[in-house]
């Protein structure tokens, strides 16, 4: 495991949860894709506009568990990767991060995921995916790493694979085994509109295991759409028609103005830290990744406000510097990073 916590760093953590802090947090284990992104290499033009790519590696949940491992935590990736040199390649990729890939599966018959990505002038974000299926897709529920998955204590997971079969069948006996064995469920949706076959699925889709999750994360626009168009500002809004009697932990980020949270007693806002942002991708994964390593290392923020705003405060962090840099995975900060972030940050 890279920087592995020691008893030494622990008093270089955000106050209020450094004190539970364990030495050796247990691992965060990951389900869904991992692919290829290829984002041009100017910004602020259409894909069609774009006049070369460059390939970065992409997928939500794999990205992660390059996050948390980056931070000094442990984690693990289960997903399915082409038997082709993207899918080699990515897998070296999240091992050269210190992510356990035991649980990845390479398939010879269908081609690594593939995305077109980019950020238009008009601050919209356009997608194009070459997925007829790609192998993300194909994963089965008999290949599942039942081991990895029975070791978790925080089993994290998007929507995308509850898209197409077999990778749908998989995903909810991964998500059984997981809550059998104890572990914390946490949930990103990360919606990608384009990837279903019409809104209505896509939001059935995502509200399907929603009541399953301890820990939900969503963004401003997920709101909008989930609740077929309220204010996602109005507390109300979010308490009403998304929070659960079951949850632990609902999140929602408001980009670089921080974010919100709702927990059974208590709930707020964090303000986000100020940043230069040169490209915003993977931000949201970034700061997952903070909030996820303090769990792993605090599982009762829950019950104390203060020990939990500093944790938000910390994968804050985690989104603010990841935008100061081109790409996902390269951007993603280490924890003596995010601390030298926090000790000389201004909020927004």
């Amino acid at each position: 495991m890279a920087d592995s916590l020691t008893p030494g760093d622990i008093k270089d953590l955000p106050t209020g949860f450094k004190g539970n802090l364990q030495v050796k947090t247990s691992p965060v284990v990951c389900f869904g894709e991992v692919l290829i992104d290829f984002v041009p290499t100017v910004g602020g033009v259409s894909l069609a506009e774009a006049p070369a790519f460059k390939k970065a590696p992409g997928g939500a949940p794999a990205n992660v568990a390059v996050g948390i491992s980056r931070l000094g935590g442990s984690s693990a990736f289960i997903g399915k990767v082409g038997d082709d040199e993207f899918g080699y390649m990515l897998v070296d990729i999240l091992k050269q991060n210190n992510v356990d890939c035991s649980g990845v599966r390479f398939d010879p018959n269908a081609r690594t995921a593939l995305a077109f990505v980019t950020l238009r002038a008009d601050g919209e974000r356009e997608f194009l995916f070459f997925r007829h299926p790609s192998a993300d897709m194909l994963l089965t529920e008999r290949e599942l790493e039942v081991k990895v998955i029975e070791q978790a204590q925080i089993f994290h997971y998007g929507s995308i694979s509850l898209i197409d079969e077999p990778s749908k069948s998989a995903h909810l006996a991964a998500l059984k085994l997981a809550k059998k064995s104890g572990c914390i469920l946490s949930y990103d949706p990360n919606l990608r509109l384009a990837l279903w076959p019409s809104p209505e699925a896509a939001r059935d889709g995502i509200m399907s295991i929603w009541d399953q999750a301890d820990v939900v994360k969503i963004s401003e626009d997920e709101i909008t759409f989930l609740t077929g168009g309220d204010d996602p500002y109005d507390d109300n809004v979010v308490l009403e028609k998304l929070f659960r009697p079951n949850f632990k932990l609902l999140i929602v980020t408001e980009g670089s103005q921080g974010c919100r949270y709702y927990t059974q007693k208590f709930r707020g806002r964090v303000a986000g830290v100020k940043a230069n942002p040169i490209d915003t991708t993977g931000a949201g994964d970034a700061f997952v990744s903070g909030i996820l390593f303090c769990l792993a290392s605090d599982p009762s923020l829950f019950q104390d406000e203060q020990r939990l705003r500093d944790a938000l405060r910390f994968a804050n962090a985690c989104g603010a510097i990841t935008v100061m840099e081109r790409g996902a995975i390269p951007a993603l900060p280490t924890k003596e990073a995010v601390l030298e972030m926090l000790s000389n940050a201004s909020t927004v």
